[in-house]
């Protein structure tokens, strides 16, 4: 059985799944957006991001990623993920930790596979 994919906006996931990405990214998030043609034709930047039980593709643009990062209090002036957080996170999630989270994620994205959970976000 495969695993549902949800598209959904960095600032509607649950706050365990941020913190579980911020693991999974701790240099940011811009080097590693995707780039999809969504159902009504647009395309759609996303950070991908796999889950024991689902398939994330984090929607957001180059502009969104690093303003995440910037006004982010667990990352440095340089946008790397301080080792206080990390640590913290690293404690917090140590059963669900994969090294390799990323680069498990299957690239042949099938765009009908896709959950949409409406958001109130207007800016794409």
């Amino acid at each position: 059985m495969s695993k549902p994919r949800v598209l959904k906006a960095f600032g509607k996931l649950e706050p365990e799944i941020q913190e579980q990405i911020k693991l999974a990214y701790p240099r940011g998030f811009e080097k590693h957006l995707i780039r999809f043609k969504g159902i009504d034709g647009k395309f759609i930047s996303a950070l991908p991001y796999e889950t024991e039980d689902r398939y994330y593709m984090v929607k957001m643009s180059m502009q969104e990623a690093q303003r995440i990062i910037l006004n982010d209090e667990d990352y440095n002036d340089m946008g790397v993920l301080k080792d206080k957080a990390r640590a913290r996170y690293e404690e917090k999630f140590a059963d669900d930790l994969d090294d390799d989270d990323d680069e498990d994620f299957d690239d042949d994205l099938d765009i009908d596979e896709i959950e949409v959970e409406e958001t109130d976000d207007d800016d794409d």
